[in-house]
């Protein structure tokens, strides 16, 4: 009777373990998975005309281009013409990666005098108040020279396929027929109060005072034909014709700082990305002016004297030292990070394996450690409202793409007549320069005001190959300074705990800067490890709204698997027919 009993116990369990097949989902976030192309952002509107590009037979900087232009239309918080950003384009067939800098930069008749007023007064860097800096942030001073434009016409003149013509026409369409506006958009519009202080912005974006209404049709004349003025006479177009003229003459008609000579010495710089080895695979991610590439690269070398895997990938002692690698990655990137046309940037002795001991050896793995052990190496609020895209196509090239305006919606100006939103980047300088009573970013060496130079950026577009060489992973986010939080830990989740890309993403992020005290994590973080955390290491808990929207694309054996961000609404993944 035993035996017979053992049998029919033991047949249901195998009959139970063969039943456990797809349907028993091991989590409820699930990855589209593709054979061809696919394009993940953070608008469904928006990745699904980067399909229809690659359907047309283009490749992944030809979609790239063609969500970049859609974005200003369905994102235009964050999606642009007038602001900047940086772009990684893979090649397969040669096995190549470019580093596409397309950062704003300021004006070249932009002073401190200029731009806060002083009418020829000397002030101090530890004189400067906030109110002051709301100049840089809101209105005609607090934009800097678009790069948008430049960028994403340089990676196709360089690595598309499709004629320029081809690969905007769903964005004119789009811009001439409107698109439904979604709660998530009314919601942003209304609560952007600098956009009711511009003319143009209130014309577009209000209507009769309140802002547009939810599943209203939204269309955009005033940028498709910009959009067209683009498609027949190309970067000349924007950077010397009509549309130059038009930010300049508007520019200078309210107190802005912008000159058409600005937009004609306007240059995009292609080079290689920076690098480092984590746990043999190459992370690849964007350089100077990039703050947050030297940010994640620092935090990754760090981790790389731990075996992370030891541990839980939501335990206590995982965020702990998640969150120190963090502080010393954003120590690196706090003093000698700026326009490398204007300060040569020791990265090589950022990332050595020398300062990534000194930096590692100052943790402790039970307590908490303080930000003066964290020594700079010896030689600002920042916005959230970032964007970020991945793509790859069918033939395995990849774009990893972030461009921002800075603040939700930039300063808030639109130029008359071409919908163009401008964007706030002036407020990235280190202004407090010199002043020895501040520890942190806004005292920066590297980063400090100059005429015609590009402020520093925490926007970290990121490719990550195997030991292979083969690409896994391409992915970036928005998030001012967390955005190398949310990337650290999608690529820990990733490589670390061997979790499918929707898991990595939906972990629970921590940021933790320097020289601020404290650890800021998204309330999602099990209670119980929050109280360890705080009570037996010793870090002061912050609980914190979501941190960033990662986009990503991780690509196993051939097949891509993509995850858009739940963080933030109406970001998809769109793919291609197998």
């Amino acid at each position: 009777m035993k035996i017979l009993l053992f049998i029919l116990s033991f047949s249901i369990s195998l009959d139970s373990i063969s039943q456990q097949s797809y349907i028993d989902y091991v989590s409820p976030y699930h990855p589209v998975v593709g054979k061809s192309g696919m394009v993940v952002s953070q608008n469904n509107l928006s990745s699904d005309i980067g399909v229809e590009i690659l359907n047309k037979g283009g490749n992944a900087v030809d979609a790239a281009v063609a969500v970049g232009f859609s974005l200003a239309i369905t994102l235009p918080r964050a999606g642009n013409l007038g602001g900047g950003g940086f772009m990684l384009v893979y090649l397969k067939e040669k096995n190549e990666i470019f580093y596409i800098d397309y950062r704003s930069k300021s004006p070249l008749n932009s002073s401190i005098d200029k731009i806060f007023d002083l009418d020829g007064k000397t002030i101090k860097p530890e004189n400067f108040t906030n109110d002051m800096f709301n100049k840089t942030r809101y209105g005609y001073k607090a934009s800097a020279i678009p790069g948008t434009v430049a960028g994403l016409l340089e990676a196709h003149e360089n690595f598309g396929k499709l004629p320029l013509e081809e690969v905007l026409a769903p964005a004119i369409r789009q811009a001439r027929n409107g698109i439904k506006i979604s709660y998530d958009l009314e919601k942003a519009i209304e609560d952007t109060h600098q956009l009711k202080k511009d003319p143009e912005s209130l014309k577009i974006y209000f209507k009769d005072g309140a802002a547009i209404k939810e599943n209203s049709i939204f269309k955009r004349p005033d940028l498709e034909k910009t959009f067209q003025l683009i498609v027949s006479e190309g970067k000349k177009g924007f950077y010397e014709g009509d549309i130059a003229k038009k930010m300049v003459e508007s520019m200078n008609a309210n107190g802005g700082l912008f000159t058409l000579e600005d937009f004609k010495n306007y240059e995009v710089e292609i080079s290689e990305p920076i690098v480092a080895s984590y746990r043999g695979n190459l992370v690849f991610t964007a350089g100077p002016p990039s703050g947050g590439g030297i940010t994640l690269l620092t935090a990754l070398n760090v981790l790389s004297f731990y075996d992370l895997n030891k541990y839980n990938s939501d335990s206590a002692i995982t965020y702990h030292l998640i969150s120190e690698a963090l502080r010393r990655g954003h120590n690196n990137r706090s003093h000698f990070v700026g326009d490398p046309d204007y300060f040569d940037v020791p990265v090589t002795q950022l990332l050595s394996k020398e300062r990534t001991m000194e930096l590692a050896k100052s943790i402790d793995i039970k307590k908490a450690s303080k930000s003066t052990v964290v020594k700079p190496l010896e030689l600002i609020k920042e916005s959230r409202d970032t964007t970020h895209f991945s793509i790859i196509d069918k033939d395995g090239n990849a774009v990893s793409n972030t461009y921002t305006l800075g603040y939700s919606f930039g300063s808030g100006v639109t130029i008359p007549d071409t919908g163009i939103l401008m964007n706030n980047q002036m407020n990235n300088f280190a202004y407090r320069y010199g002043d020895k009573n501040i520890r942190g970013r806004s005292a920066s060496t590297g980063n400090r005001f100059e005429p015609g130079k590009s402020p520093m950026s925490t926007m970290a577009p990121t490719m990550v190959f195997n030991e292979e060489g083969d690409l896994m992973l391409v992915t970036g986010s928005p998030g001012g300074s967390l955005i190398p939080a949310a990337i650290l830990r999608v690529i820990t989740g990733v490589v670390d705990f061997n979790l499918d890309i929707g898991q990595a993403t939906m972990l629970p992020r921590v940021h933790k800067d320097w020289p601020t005290t404290g650890i800021l994590y998204e309330r999602t973080l099990n209670s119980d490890v929050v109280r360890i955390i705080n009570k037996t290491i010793g870090h002061k808990m912050t609980p914190e709204h979501t941190m960033g929207s990662t986009q990503s694309i991780h690509i196993i054996d051939g097949i891509n698997y993509g995850f858009a961000d739940l963080r933030r609404p109406n970001a998809s993944v769109s793919i291609q027919p197998n």
